[in-house]
């Protein structure tokens, strides 16, 4: 079992940034991946960004503003967020994917809004 907090969402103004951060527990050494996905009102919930090993992945909404980056020391996973826009409005989640065997854990949210 894994466990994940997330932290760091909140109200900011268009052009503002955020950091969000997970923290896992548990069985941690059987991470194999950890991501972030959003959830905005009325939309499904969508990748937004995931980092296995040194390989990243972004969304073209977010790339080139977002960064994900993982400290394995602190078994935190972070999303910086820079330029943020008010489609960048949601709810966002923190994502692990265990291997072996294959399980998947959810954070259980951050809200964040981003509004003048």
């Amino acid at each position: 079992q894994v466990q994940l907090v997330e932290s760091g969402g909140g109200l900011v103004q268009p052009g503002g940034s955020l950091r969000l951060s997970c923290v896992a527990s548990g069985s941690i050494f059987s991470i194999n991946s950890m991501g972030w996905y959003r959830q905005a009102p009325g939309k499904e919930r969508e990748l937004v960004a995931r980092i296995i090993s040194d390989s990243t992945y972004y969304a073209d909404s977010v790339k080139g503003r977002f960064t994900v980056s993982r400290d394995s020391a602190k078994n935190t996973a972070y999303l910086q967020m820079n330029s943020l826009k008010p489609e960048d409005t949601a709810v966002y989640y923190c994502n692990a994917v265990t291997k072996g065997p294959l399980n998947i854990y959810w954070g259980q949210g951050t809200q964040v809004t981003v509004s003048s």
